[in-house]
């Protein structure tokens, strides 16, 4: 945390949030490992600086890294050994957590049911979950909807001993839904509790249904403890980070409705400015962070272009996309750091990427 702190007395230029999107991006087949690349030199990036990059990429406990450019895979490296099968290496089939980046896929699922009337966002939570899901008066409870779950303002307090606990007796009050931001695990999960008795379908058929079968990504939600955990290739992350840099639309088929996905990518309330609808955004005049209710006036990743938005989770998970650019990077890994959510780590890889991309 005393890097954070750190971090938030520096500023350092950054890329212009108004540069053009691409004029096209590239999408892959649907089915097939094929991906069209694209080469640094070609770019005109600077290709002495890449070892330096791999370098801390590998001393920082990443398995995957990737980097794309108009959708084409400019860098993938993989490190270390497999998770399941440690005598294997890490390859582009293995499959890893995507841990709280998982946040910004949920958020897109309820976007998809809201879209088929199935969710009323500013429909009362209790109106899904049923009266007495918390331990909160009715007129407190009341007060919570589902658009507060999808902002981290639901009010519930985040200093419970277990933050990722979705029982009763964990769902305490501290403050009117709507009245302060805090990063808070377990009002997310029970979005997918919200989403399944409103559509009928179990978390994983949905999202294979409504994103992964459009964008032929693959993967899953696992249950761990209180919490449903995605896991994927890195690819298949790539693949989503893609799906969000195109505004929510793979190739002709608009997957993410165009309306919401504003709403993802942009402030969601004026408590936390940096935070959309369960997704982290750079380029605004301050931020919060997990555990503290302090804002800090400046953007949330210093180094990074202005108009990068980005899914992160515990560990260095991380999807960060660039529109100005047409890029979207990809990481995934061991812990780099002991933060809930990397952003000390993310500011770092920053640093290291503008050494190479021009």
């Amino acid at each position: 945390m005393r890097t954070l702190l750190f971090l938030s007395l520096i500023f350092v230029a950054c890329a212009d949030a108004d540069e053009p999107a691409p004029a096209s991006l590239y999408f892959p087949p649907l089915t097939g490992s094929g991906w069209e690349t694209a080469t640094p030199a070609s770019l005109g990036w600077n290709e002495g600086a890449i070892p330096g990059l791999l370098s801390f990429l590998s001393a920082s406990n990443t398995r995957a890294f990737l980097v794309l450019k108009d959708g084409k895979v400019v860098m993938e490296h993989y490190f270390g050994k497999q998770l399941v099968n440690p005598s294997l290496d890490f390859t582009a089939t293995s499959a890893w957590y995507w841990a709280s980046a998982g946040k910004t896929l949920t958020a897109a699922c309820v976007g998809i049911a809201e879209a088929q009337g199935k969710i009323n966002l500013d429909a009362k939570t209790s109106d899904y979950l049923g009266v007495g899901w918390t331990s909160l008066s009715l007129v407190q409870e009341n007060k919570i909807t589902v658009r507060h779950q999808l902002t981290m303002t639901t009010g519930l307090d985040d200093g419970v001993a277990d933050k990722d606990c979705t029982e009763k007796p964990c769902l305490v009050y501290k403050a009117d839904a709507g009245t302060r931001w805090a990063y808070h695990n377990a009002p997310y999960t029970l979005l997918d509790n919200v989403m399944t008795g409103a559509t009928g379908k179990d978390l994983n058929a949905f999202v294979n249904e409504a994103i992964e079968t459009k964008i032929g990504m693959e993967g899953t939600f696992i249950k761990s403890g209180f919490n449903n955990v995605f896991y994927s290739t890195a690819r298949s992350m790539a693949r989503y980070g893609l799906l969000l840099l195109n505004k929510g639309k793979w190739a002709e088929t608009q997957v993410i409705p165009p309306a919401y996905y504003e709403l993802m990518v942009n402030t969601s309330q004026n408590l936390n400015l940096s935070y959309g609808y369960l997704t982290w955004l750079n380029g605004k005049a301050s931020a919060m962070v997990p555990g503290l209710q302090t804002v800090f006036n400046q953007f949330l990743t210093p180094s990074a272009p202005a108009d990068m938005f980005a899914a992160m989770g515990k560990n260095g998970q991380i999807i960060n996309v660039v529109p100005g650019k047409g890029l979207v990077v990809i990481r995934m890994g061991d812990a780099p750091d002991t933060a809930s959510v990397p952003l000390s780590f993310q500011e770092n890889l920053w640093q290291e990427l503008n050494k190479v991309i021009r």
